[in-house]
């Protein structure tokens, strides 16, 4: 009986054994099947293919559009066509590239509703170049853009269109798009009204906003940006626009902290344009709420003018003359400026800047980056001056032939001393000999 019982435990283990090694064979076997499923082969060929048309300039990925019907499709594809740069110019008055009409026609029947991310550059003087952008502008009924951008490489371009012309093509865009989240439209005669209409539509989306030499906007036009784009993070405007109300309006709780505040300080006839003063305790409310924010101010005046400025401390962070100014204006900046980061001055006559170079360096404990342009300074004043700025200074430019030579270096010692206080390799430039 034992031995029976014995052989029968064999005989059922045995069985669960192989009824294990079969559960498994047929595991395996489910496995292997699953692994070696057949490919979507054409999907896979097809996201490939759009990978690599994505890297393709235009012109070529048209020539690849021609290879097969399969690639031809995917040169329609949406993804493609998100992103997209009109270039315009007149071919019979330019040599410069330009996207081809018919191109354009196949844009605005076929992927309109697909555009995205759109700008337009206008690469000569010419109206009727403007008004070709323009005229696309008008067609993008069924657009859905998120950015916006119209670029004039060479003045006056869109200015010199009838104002009503173009704020009717704007306005197709501002209605339809309804997200729209960045705005460049320097040197265009956008006007109160038309800004109006897109805070209407996109207030809840917009977050920068570019809108330098913009004639027909008034302070008040601005003001309703300010007022109801609560999410505006990146503003850059001429200072006529500037006002205390619009830093008051920025500065409100409801709305985010600005990040970024260009300001263009711009004269064109010396003596005929009149500068206001913002108060400092706008500028005091503006950089308590957004204490993180890089203020840019691009100066382009005539000495006369500077009066209205640099009288008292403003949040300043990047500081550019493109235009002479005095010493003085100098010596105000570095008592005014104490947040300053970057400063590039093109030039300031005959006087040298010692003193006011170590004022900016005593005063201005963040500067990193200088660049000085024709502007005399004597090689122990700037061996001083980068001196007491230390390793802080990442950038550092100056022109070899406005140091002044005296009893203590020398132009061929003053590079090692810079270099050694700068802590790596520092040789002033030199001026072009062509």
């Amino acid at each position: 009986m034992k031995r029976g019982r014995k052989t029968n435990e064999a005989n059922s283990s045995s069985s669960e054994d192989a009824a294990e090694r079969e559960s498994k064979r047929h595991k395996v076997v489910e496995k292997k099947t699953t692994v070696v499923q057949s490919p979507d082969w054409a999907n896979l060929l097809q996201d490939i293919i759009l990978q690599v048309f994505q890297y393709l300039p235009l012109l070529d990925r048209a020539h690849a559009s021609q290879v097969c019907r399969s690639w031809n499709q995917v040169f329609h594809m949406p993804d493609l066509w998100r992103c997209f740069e009109f270039e315009l110019n007149q071919p019979a008055t330019s040599n410069l590239r330009t996207t081809h009409p018919e191109l354009i026609k196949q844009i605005i029947k076929r992927h309109s509703n697909h555009l995205q991310y759109v700008s337009f550059k206008v690469v000569d003087s010419s109206k009727e170049s403007a008004e070709a952008a323009c005229d696309i502008l008008s067609q993008l009924v069924n657009c859905s853009l998120k950015t916006l951008g119209l670029i004039s490489t060479a003045r006056p371009s869109f200015m010199d269109l009838p104002k009503s012309h173009f704020i009717s093509a704007l306005t197709v865009v501002f209605v339809n798009s309804k997200s729209l989240s960045s705005l460049k439209i320097d040197d265009t005669p956008v006007d109160d009204p038309s800004l109006k209409v897109l805070v209407a539509n996109n207030s809840d989306t917009l977050k920068l906003l570019k809108m330098s030499s913009c004639p027909h906007v008034s302070p008040a036009g601005i003001l309703c940006v300010a007022d109801q784009c609560h999410g505006l993070r990146e503003l850059a405007l001429n200072y006529h626009l500037l006002s205390d109300e619009l830093l008051l309006a920025l500065s409100s709780e409801k709305h985010v902290r600005l990040e970024h505040l260009r300001i263009d300080v711009v004269s064109e006839n010396p003596g005929q344009t009149q500068f206001h003063t913002i108060q400092k305790s706008s500028w005091d409310a503006f950089i308590r709420h957004s204490p993180k924010v890089n203020l840019v101010m691009y100066f382009f005046l005539y000495e006369e003018e500077f009066d209205p400025f640099f009288r008292y401390e403003i949040p300043v962070t990047h500081l550019y003359f493109g235009r002479s100014v005095s010493k003085d204006v100098l010596g105000r900046v570095g008592m005014t400026c104490p947040r300053l980061v970057e400063l590039v001055v093109c030039a300031n006559g005959l006087r040298p800047l010692d003193e006011e170079l170590i004022c900016i360096a005593e005063r201005c404990k963040y500067l990193s980056a200088v660049g000085l342009g024709e502007c005399e300074v004597s090689c122990s004043a700037f061996v001083e001056f980068v001196k007491m700025c230390g390793g802080r200074l990442s950038q550092l430019s100056i022109m070899e032939e406005v140091l002044i030579p005296d009893q203590k270096y020398s132009l061929e010692q003053i590079h090692w001393e810079v270099s050694k206080h700068l802590g790596r390799v520092w040789f002033p430039d030199m001026m072009p000999t062509w």
